[in-house]
């Protein structure tokens, strides 16, 4: 009887088995330095603490979906052999506050600071050059899936068609998840704005920049052209959408935090819930279209409408 944990620890028959237990090692020593970074109490020690965890997190998880990657593709995977869509967010995730923390650190005498409009769009860019170029490493360059695989291509002759129809879906849908989140309200406490909301109109350009352009370009890449695409090959298109817009929107409640449990719980539940609709529908353009064109549109008018619409009341008073 082979003893418990076998399969999982032993490298005998590991395909890269030093990458293997590069990501093991350097993710565990990593979520061991973020525990004690937790418990420090804050300061300076806590920042240095936390940057040292994300850096060995990061090098980790990358090492690990590499790994997976060419054991998979040894194995003779089928469908999709490349690494899970999970493991390679985890690694973005962990990747992206590296870097922030590193910007942050290093801004800070600048007054450079996260909640404000620059800062933001600073962020959203650092993490939209991790997740392309995670993608780009361990998905591309793995051979898993190629970039017209994943919908991304130079614009054709259906390309303004995709852009017109995911923009006036994206509008659409804006309307669709106004009237849902009107409904949640009456249930749930809704949780306050998650961008900065500046009055002067430099702010605003750059909010609009960073969360109408850069985050769904990003976005769109990962979840859609990536993830969508990947679990597209290993189970039905339907399921696909699903389990892509569950996935999405659960990222966007992560950074949640209220101040009491109760009310952290109803902040998660009502922007987990108001963004399946959207969630949906940019999965089933996709791969309707097989368009990253599309899906992005779409997600440029979900984002930018209701941001333009609040600059426009801005301005008219």
């Amino acid at each position: 009887m082979p003893r418990p944990g076998g399969r999982i620890f032993n490298l005998d028959e590991r395909a890269a088995p030093g990458l293997y237990l590069l990501g093991w090692l350097s993710t565990l020593l990593g979520a061991g330095i973020l525990i004690v970074a937790f418990m420090s109490g804050g300061g300076t020690a806590a920042v240095a603490l936390a940057g040292v965890a994300l850096g060995a997190l990061s090098i980790g998880l990358i090492s690990a979906a590499g790994a997976q990657a060419i054991q998979r593709r040894v194995d003779g995977r089928t469908g999709y052999d490349g690494p899970s869509p999970i493991l390679v967010f985890a690694a973005a995730v962990a990747s992206s506050n590296f870097l922030v923390l590193l910007v942050a650190v290093g801004g800070s005498p600048f007054g450079l600071h996260g909640d404000t409009p620059m800062g933001v769009l600073i962020g959203l860019l650092v993490s939209a050059v991790v997740n392309v170029g995670l993608v780009r490493l361990l998905v591309v360059g793995t051979r898993s899936l190629s970039w017209a695989d994943m919908g991304i291509h130079r614009p054709t002759g259906a390309t303004p068609s995709d852009l017109a129809v995911g923009a006036l879906g994206g509008v659409a849908v804006v309307y669709v998840t106004a009237g849902f989140a009107l409904l949640l309200s009456l249930f749930l406490a809704q949780p306050p704005p998650q961008l900065p909301q500046p009055t002067d109109l430099g702010g605003q350009l750059i909010t609009l920049i960073a969360a109408a352009f850069v985050a769904p370009v990003s976005e769109e890449i990962f979840f859609r052209g990536f993830t969508t695409s990947a679990w597209a090959r290993t189970s039905t298109a339907m399921r696909a959408i699903v389990q892509g817009a569950i996935f999405f929107a659960f990222t966007h409640v992560l950074t949640l935090d209220g101040s009491t449990f109760s009310q952290g719980v109803q902040w998660a539940i009502f922007a987990f819930a108001v963004r399946l609709p959207v969630s949906l529908a940019l999965g089933w353009i996709f791969l309707r279209r097989r368009s990253i064109y599309a899906s992005l549109a779409m997600h440029v008018a979900f984002n930018g409408v209701p941001l333009l619409l609040v600059m426009a009341l801005g301005v008219s008073r």
